[in-house]
């Protein structure tokens, strides 16, 4: 996946970041980066795009109307800049019954690369509802 300049721009706006370096090329120069930085959430979107996470889930039976968000963590190991090519390694590294079977966490985590790189490790948490 492709780190773009405007998508970095658009996902700075939405997420509210003001400050030059994350919009102004000049600003992240100057701030010491080759091109503008992706804001740290910001692999958790291309993830997304990188592959049918809920398809995957309906595959196996899960009723996506029944998802809710359990929680993220991002472990950055090296900035990530407009212009990188990012690919996702990721894998279901948990599945526990809550409340009798009424909540079951799936906790999925994933290795961001830059060739062989590894720049962060996301974790994310989703609970399925009965």
């Amino acid at each position: 996946m492709a780190v773009e300049r405007g998508r970095l721009r658009f996902f700075a706006t939405a997420i509210g970041e003001t400050a030059p370096r994350w919009s102004d090329l000049n600003a992240a120069r100057a701030a010491g980066h080759p091109d503008l930085p992706a804001p740290p959430t910001f692999l958790f979107g291309l993830e997304l795009e990188s592959f049918d996470f809920f398809g995957e889930l309906e595959a196996a039976g899960v009723d996506i109307a029944k998802i809710l968000h359990g929680g993220q963590r991002f472990d950055h190991l090296l900035p990530v800049h407009a212009g990188d090519e990012i690919s996702f390694e990721g894998e279901v590294t948990g599945v526990e019954s809550k409340r009798g079977g009424a909540l079951t966490f799936i906790t999925r985590r994933t290795r961001a690369f830059r060739g062989d790189d590894v720049v962060a490790v996301l974790t994310n948490t989703l609970v399925v509802t009965a």
